[in-house]
Protein backbone atom coordinates (compact mmCIF):
# COMPACT_ATOMS: atom_id res chain seq x y z
CA UNK A 1 0.00 0.00 0.00
CA UNK A 2 0.97 3.38 -1.32
CA UNK A 3 0.74 6.33 1.06
CA UNK A 4 -0.37 10.04 -0.29
CA UNK A 5 0.83 12.33 2.26
CA UNK A 6 -1.34 15.45 0.65
CA UNK A 7 -5.34 14.78 1.46
CA UNK A 8 -6.19 14.49 5.23
CA UNK A 9 -9.33 14.96 6.03
CA UNK A 10 -13.07 13.23 5.09
CA UNK A 11 -13.56 16.61 3.13
CA UNK A 12 -10.02 16.66 0.99
CA UNK A 13 -10.78 13.27 0.15
CA UNK A 14 -14.34 13.79 -0.75
CA UNK A 15 -13.13 16.74 -2.77
CA UNK A 16 -10.65 14.91 -4.76
CA UNK A 17 -12.50 12.21 -6.71
CA UNK A 18 -10.43 10.26 -9.35
CA UNK A 19 -7.93 8.78 -6.26
CA UNK A 20 -9.21 5.22 -7.33
CA UNK A 21 -9.78 2.54 -4.26
CA UNK A 22 -8.53 4.44 -1.24
CA UNK A 23 -9.35 4.66 2.84
CA UNK A 24 -8.88 7.87 4.74
CA UNK A 25 -7.24 6.02 8.74
CA UNK A 26 -6.29 8.60 10.91
CA UNK A 27 -5.35 11.01 8.79
CA UNK A 28 -3.23 9.15 6.44
CA UNK A 29 -4.72 8.21 3.02
CA UNK A 30 -4.09 4.62 2.03
CA UNK A 31 -3.97 3.59 -1.24
CA UNK A 32 -5.12 -0.05 -2.66
CA UNK A 33 -4.89 -1.90 -5.68
CA UNK A 34 -8.19 -2.63 -7.64
CA UNK A 35 -9.12 -6.23 -5.95
CA UNK A 36 -8.78 -9.18 -7.61
CA UNK A 37 -11.22 -11.56 -9.84
CA UNK A 38 -11.66 -13.91 -6.53
CA UNK A 39 -12.27 -11.45 -4.31
CA UNK A 40 -15.30 -9.46 -6.26
CA UNK A 41 -16.85 -13.15 -6.52
CA UNK A 42 -17.03 -13.29 -3.21
CA UNK A 43 -17.81 -9.91 -2.54
CA UNK A 44 -21.06 -11.10 -4.90
CA UNK A 45 -21.82 -14.15 -3.04
CA UNK A 46 -21.79 -12.44 0.10
CA UNK A 47 -23.77 -8.98 -1.34
CA UNK A 48 -26.66 -10.45 -3.32
CA UNK A 49 -28.30 -12.30 -0.89
CA UNK A 50 -27.66 -10.11 2.05
CA UNK A 51 -28.97 -6.87 -0.13
CA UNK A 52 -31.96 -9.50 -1.60
CA UNK A 53 -33.08 -10.36 1.88
CA UNK A 54 -32.61 -6.72 3.29
CA UNK A 55 -34.90 -5.01 0.43
CA UNK A 56 -38.02 -7.97 0.81
CA UNK A 57 -38.38 -6.78 3.98
CA UNK A 58 -37.66 -3.19 4.26
CA UNK A 59 -34.63 -3.52 6.93
CA UNK A 60 -32.16 -0.92 5.46
CA UNK A 61 -29.49 -0.80 3.01
CA UNK A 62 -26.83 -2.79 1.75
CA UNK A 63 -23.86 -1.29 0.32
CA UNK A 64 -21.33 -2.23 -1.90
CA UNK A 65 -17.86 -2.00 -2.27
CA UNK A 66 -15.78 1.53 -2.04
CA UNK A 67 -19.04 3.14 -0.26
CA UNK A 68 -17.02 5.56 2.84
CA UNK A 69 -18.19 5.38 5.89
CA UNK A 70 -16.70 8.34 8.10
CA UNK A 71 -16.03 6.84 10.92
CA UNK A 72 -13.38 9.06 13.25
CA UNK A 73 -12.79 12.81 13.21
CA UNK A 74 -9.28 14.82 14.27
CA UNK A 75 -7.59 12.55 12.67
CA UNK A 76 -10.63 11.91 10.50
CA UNK A 77 -11.01 8.14 9.01
CA UNK A 78 -13.03 6.68 6.66
CA UNK A 79 -13.23 3.10 5.99
CA UNK A 80 -14.82 1.71 3.17
CA UNK A 81 -16.07 -2.11 3.60
CA UNK A 82 -16.55 -4.98 1.03
CA UNK A 83 -20.27 -4.89 1.99
CA UNK A 84 -21.73 -2.73 4.51
CA UNK A 85 -25.63 -2.90 5.68
CA UNK A 86 -27.12 -0.30 7.46
CA UNK A 87 -30.64 -0.33 9.35
CA UNK A 88 -33.87 1.14 8.53
CA UNK A 89 -33.61 3.39 11.30
CA UNK A 90 -30.18 4.89 10.66
CA UNK A 91 -30.60 5.56 7.18
CA UNK A 92 -30.69 9.11 6.23
CA UNK A 93 -34.20 10.86 5.02
CA UNK A 94 -33.01 11.92 2.08
CA UNK A 95 -30.63 11.07 -0.10
CA UNK A 96 -26.83 11.58 0.92
CA UNK A 97 -24.06 13.12 -0.84
CA UNK A 98 -20.91 12.11 0.59
CA UNK A 99 -19.21 9.51 2.96
CA UNK A 100 -22.29 7.87 5.82
CA UNK A 101 -21.88 9.79 8.88
CA UNK A 102 -20.54 6.74 11.74
CA UNK A 103 -20.48 3.01 10.98
CA UNK A 104 -22.30 0.34 9.12
CA UNK A 105 -24.31 -2.00 11.30
CA UNK A 106 -22.40 -5.09 9.97
CA UNK A 107 -19.48 -4.90 7.83
CA UNK A 108 -17.62 -7.24 5.57
CA UNK A 109 -14.53 -7.77 4.64
CA UNK A 110 -12.78 -10.21 2.35
CA UNK A 111 -9.35 -11.25 2.64
CA UNK A 112 -7.36 -10.60 -0.37
CA UNK A 113 -4.09 -13.12 -0.99
CA UNK A 114 -1.49 -9.84 0.26
CA UNK A 115 -3.63 -8.86 3.17
CA UNK A 116 -2.00 -8.55 6.37
CA UNK A 117 -3.64 -9.93 9.41
CA UNK A 118 -2.53 -7.07 11.14
CA UNK A 119 -4.07 -4.71 8.58
CA UNK A 120 -7.51 -6.60 8.67
CA UNK A 121 -6.98 -7.00 12.27
CA UNK A 122 -6.63 -3.31 12.80
CA UNK A 123 -9.37 -2.74 10.29
CA UNK A 124 -12.05 -4.81 12.18
CA UNK A 125 -11.04 -3.08 15.80
CA UNK A 126 -11.74 0.46 13.79
CA UNK A 127 -15.25 -1.12 13.16
CA UNK A 128 -16.32 -2.15 16.33
CA UNK A 129 -14.66 0.78 17.87
CA UNK A 130 -16.54 3.44 15.69
CA UNK A 131 -19.91 1.31 16.82
CA UNK A 132 -20.12 -1.54 14.39
CA UNK A 133 -22.74 -4.05 15.72
CA UNK A 134 -20.86 -6.83 14.15
CA UNK A 135 -17.30 -7.50 11.49
CA UNK A 136 -17.73 -10.60 8.96
CA UNK A 137 -13.89 -11.22 7.85
CA UNK A 138 -14.17 -13.81 5.07
CA UNK A 139 -11.52 -15.97 4.03
CA UNK A 140 -11.09 -17.39 0.73
CA UNK A 141 -8.34 -19.85 1.30
CA UNK A 142 -9.54 -21.10 4.19
CA UNK A 143 -13.04 -21.17 3.45
CA UNK A 144 -14.11 -19.67 6.77
CA UNK A 145 -15.71 -16.58 7.98
CA UNK A 146 -14.89 -15.23 11.15
CA UNK A 147 -17.91 -12.74 13.05
CA UNK A 148 -16.48 -10.34 15.44
CA UNK A 149 -19.11 -8.82 17.55
CA UNK A 150 -16.24 -7.45 19.85
CA UNK A 151 -12.42 -6.82 20.26
CA UNK A 152 -12.63 -10.00 22.55
CA UNK A 153 -15.50 -12.17 21.05
CA UNK A 154 -14.97 -13.95 17.76
CA UNK A 155 -16.49 -16.51 15.86
CA UNK A 156 -15.33 -18.87 12.97
CA UNK A 157 -17.83 -20.50 11.01
CA UNK A 158 -16.29 -22.77 8.04
CA UNK A 159 -18.25 -24.45 5.42
CA UNK A 160 -20.26 -27.01 7.60
CA UNK A 161 -22.16 -24.10 8.81
CA UNK A 162 -24.38 -21.60 8.36
CA UNK A 163 -23.84 -17.02 8.89
CA UNK A 164 -26.82 -16.14 10.34
CA UNK A 165 -27.61 -12.38 11.22
CA UNK A 166 -28.23 -12.28 14.44
CA UNK A 167 -30.08 -9.51 15.82
CA UNK A 168 -28.84 -7.13 13.23
CA UNK A 169 -30.19 -8.57 10.77
CA UNK A 170 -32.93 -10.95 12.01
CA UNK A 171 -33.55 -14.48 10.27
CA UNK A 172 -30.53 -13.99 7.74
CA UNK A 173 -29.35 -16.85 6.68
CA UNK A 174 -25.92 -17.89 4.12
CA UNK A 175 -24.66 -21.26 3.96
CA UNK A 176 -20.87 -19.96 4.23
CA UNK A 177 -20.31 -23.23 1.57
CA UNK A 178 -22.18 -21.04 -0.70
CA UNK A 179 -19.77 -18.19 -0.54
CA UNK A 180 -17.07 -20.25 -2.06
CA UNK A 181 -19.15 -22.63 -4.06
CA UNK A 182 -17.71 -22.72 -7.68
Amino acid sequence: MATIQQITTARQLLDTPDLGRCELVRGELIMMSPAGFEHGRIVIRVSTPLAQFVQERGLGVVTGAETGFLIGRDPDTVRAPDVGFVRAERVPATPTRGFFQGPPDLAVEVLSPDDRASQVLAKVHDWLAAGCRAVWVVDPEAHTVSVYRSRDQMVVWDVSDELTGDDIVPEFRLAVAEIFAS
